[in-house]
């Protein structure tokens, strides 16, 4: 499933500000979750946080999640929020943006989040979406950066850089 979505998905004010009440209240572990909008629109008006389980005691060791990380340097969608997400591709409503937060105040896309972000098979991103990443630290939301698939570049590259704010 090869798509380029280098044009940045449309995020309004509110919206991002759930997201970084979300990174505000998992902090100091990472935030995951998805924004979602009405079908063949570039807009999202929707926030769904899901569960780190990455943090789950009775899930360590499982292969989703990342080895040798905690919820404090990784994330990991699974069970039912990876079912819900499956489900909104097929639906009115589907998942534009998957965002999780980066408790070191930094926004950037890691080589994890690029191999976890990919297709098994090498032929692109594992979803339709682009992905937001909102640095933050003890104090305040540093910054975001919204990452999109590039066919041309064969990689996730940056298109949109978002102010922080004192949350």
């Amino acid at each position: 499933m090869s798509t380029s979505l280098a044009l940045p998905l449309s995020i309004p004010e509110d919206v991002l500000a759930a997201v970084y009440a979300e990174a505000r209240a998992a902090f100091p572990a990472e935030c995951c979750g998805w924004l979602s909008g009405p079908a063949g629109t570039p807009a999202v008006d929707a926030v769904r946080p899901c569960f780190n389980a990455q943090s789950s005691p009775t899930l360590q060791g499982t292969e989703a999640l990342v080895p040798d990380r905690t919820a404090e340097t990784a994330y990991v969608i699974d069970g039912d929020d990876l079912f819900a997400l499956s489900e909104t591709f097929d639906g009115p409503r589907p998942a534009k943006v998957l965002y999780h937060s980066h408790p070191n105040g930094r926004a950037y896309f890691s080589e994890t989040d690029r191999r976890v972000a990919r297709s098994p098979f090498g032929d692109g991103p594992n979803y339709p979406v682009q992905q937001l990443v909102v640095g933050i630290d003890g104090a305040r939301v540093v910054e975001a950066a919204l990452f999109a698939w590039s066919d041309a570049v064969g990689d996730f590259v940056e298109v949109a850089r978002l102010p922080g704010a004192a949350i």
